[in-house]
């Protein structure tokens, strides 16, 4: 294993926040070698991760020398330089593998000084696959408050009322917004955050990435894509469900029957060692044999907007999109691996389908960690 260097905040780094599991909100310098594993921290935070995490060997700025060159003048981002290049001395490392996010400041200062630094992406988000008990912990409370969040919204979706413009609930009009605001409060409640989600209606559902607005109308898709963060943890979960306001279509029945087909389908096949493009080909068939356009059998260079046009899902943890892929790029599963599951078609200026659980790779299978109904109606 090469040694490892890691700068930033554990708020905004997931490398960082794998390494160090607790809120540092200043940035410090994390490193590795031969097995010792360090962190240069402001004595501001070195009680907290004595504490928390005991396994860390904790490297104090005072034993860097930094009242030393505070008295000779040096401060601000001169001193956080220097300070780095000590650190990266005191454990002996020559060169060192970092993660793409590593400031390209200090990188240069560390190369000036003779450290030799090496981009290593995949080895970064390889060592956060497998997840420990920590994280997967805070991806089951995130998937719970989903479950709880779903079900307040769908109590509104079912006591809604047509009032000529749309839906309404007593008395005031159904929205997006209005639906994300209940759901925000059940987050809340679960000690999770998750601002950004979608809930989208009518010919919105078609476009992947659309979070929804106005007000819903009957006789329309909704679709709920909720992804919160647990705050203690700071892990993602990510869970889709589609529900139809009215008697739905055949269109829409089919579309449901099919994705169904396809998780379950899918999902049967997770395992150590299942290749994600192999499981992502299998969905294709689904869709294709009954007559959709799919990544796999379009024309080069077409760009799809019908049919099912997007990856079988992704890994989840510290980021709500992660490795590894289920798509046209795809790689093999590893025990710890938490990926999505989640098809569907598209017709544009209509709407989308898509259902979405998240599930775990064991030893000897898969656990689905996901426990909440398909039904199409609300």
């Amino acid at each position: 294993m090469p040694d490892v260097l890691i700068y930033g905040d554990t708020v905004r780094s997931p490398e960082l926040r794998h390494e160090v599991p607790i809120v540092v909100p200043d940035a410090f310098l994390y490193l590795e070698r031969d097995g010792r594993r360090a962190v240069a921290l402001h004595s501001l935070e070195i009680p907290r991760v004595r504490a928390d995490v005991p396994g860390l060997e904790i490297i104090s700025l005072e034993q860097l020398g930094q009242d030393e060159l505070f008295a000779q003048g040096m401060q601000g981002p001169t001193l956080s330089l220097e300070l780095a290049v000590r650190a990266v001395k005191e454990l002996g490392i020559g060169r060192a593998a970092v993660p793409p996010s590593f400031p390209l400041g200090l990188a240069d200062h560390l190369r000036a000084n003779g450290v030799e630094l090496a981009v290593d992406r995949e080895l970064f988000d390889n060592r956060r696959r497998a997840k420990n008990e920590t994280e997967l912990q805070g991806i089951r409370n995130a998937q719970k408050a989903c479950e709880a969040a779903l079900d307040a919204a769908r109590g509104l979706l079912r006591r809604a009322q047509a009032n000529g413009a749309g839906l309404e609930v007593d008395g005031k009009p159904l929205t997006s917004e209005r639906l994300k605001q209940v759901i925000e409060a059940v987050f809340s409640d679960f000690g999770v955050e998750g601002g950004d989600m979608i809930v989208s209606h009518g010919p919105q559902t078609a476009v992947g990435h659309d979070g929804g607005s106005g007000q819903i109308g009957p006789d329309e898709l909704v679709v709920f894509d909720l992804f919160p963060k647990d705050k203690e943890t700071a892990c993602y979960a990510d869970m889709t469900r589609t529900y139809f306001l009215g008697d739905p279509p055949p269109e829409v029945q089919e579309w449901h029957r099919l994705v169904k087909e396809a998780l379950d389908r899918s999902t049967a096949e997770v395992r150590a060692g299942a290749n994600g493009r192999k499981l992502y080909e299998l969905v294709c068939d689904i869709f294709q044999d009954a007559g959709y356009k799919t990544q796999l059998n379009k024309e080069p260079g077409e760009v799809l907007e019908d049919g099912f046009f997007h990856g079988l899902g992704h890994g989840v943890g510290l980021e709500v999109h992660e490795l590894p892929s289920m798509s046209r790029t795809g790689h093999d599963l590893v025990p710890g691996d938490v990926v999505t599951i989640e098809p569907g078609p598209y017709r544009a200026g209509f709407g989308g389908l898509r259902l979405e659980d998240l599930v775990l790779v064991t030893d000897d299978g898969h656990e689905v960690i996901t426990d909440y109904p398909y039904d199409l109606e609300p």
